[in-house]
């Protein structure tokens, strides 16, 4: 028997493509473990002379679930995203969006900074430290 190379191509990449779906599945599954962190939010950092701003994603997360803090130079940006609800009788039919406990660890270039506003921005944490000395 012979196989047609583009079926098998076409085999190959929707196997890769399932592969695909099912470890961002697992990356992002929910977890009972309130400690462990299950996803990093993305984040940009823009500098200038006298300052530097991190703006992390985090769409859906209230101000209050978010805990920032500096420690032996790096920052870390920690919280929860709720699963959300539709009543009781709801099922869970397409869950992309990344819920649980978030962290992302962020190495500072400086040692003298100070974080001079922080705030919750179109569903970005918007961080803006000034560089001191």
């Amino acid at each position: 028997m012979t196989r047609d190379p583009r079926t098998l191509t076409w085999a190959q990449a929707c196997a890769l493509l399932d592969k695909a779906e099912q470890l961002h599945r697992q990356f992002f599954e929910p977890t009972r473990e309130a400690r462990q962190a299950r996803w990093e939010p993305p984040i940009d950092v823009l500098e200038t002379e006298h300052e530097i701003k991190i703006i992390a994603a985090m769409p859906g997360v209230p101000p209050e679930a978010v805990a920032v803090e500096v420690a032996s130079g790096t920052l870390i940006i920690a919280g929860t995203r709720a699963l959300p609800t539709c009543g009781e009788k709801s099922n869970i039919v397409r869950l992309e969006i990344p819920y649980g406990r978030f962290e992302r660890r962020i190495a500072l270039s400086f040692n003298r900074l100070r974080l001079a506003e922080r705030e919750l921005v179109n569903g970005c944490l918007v961080l803006t430290f000034v560089k001191l000395g």
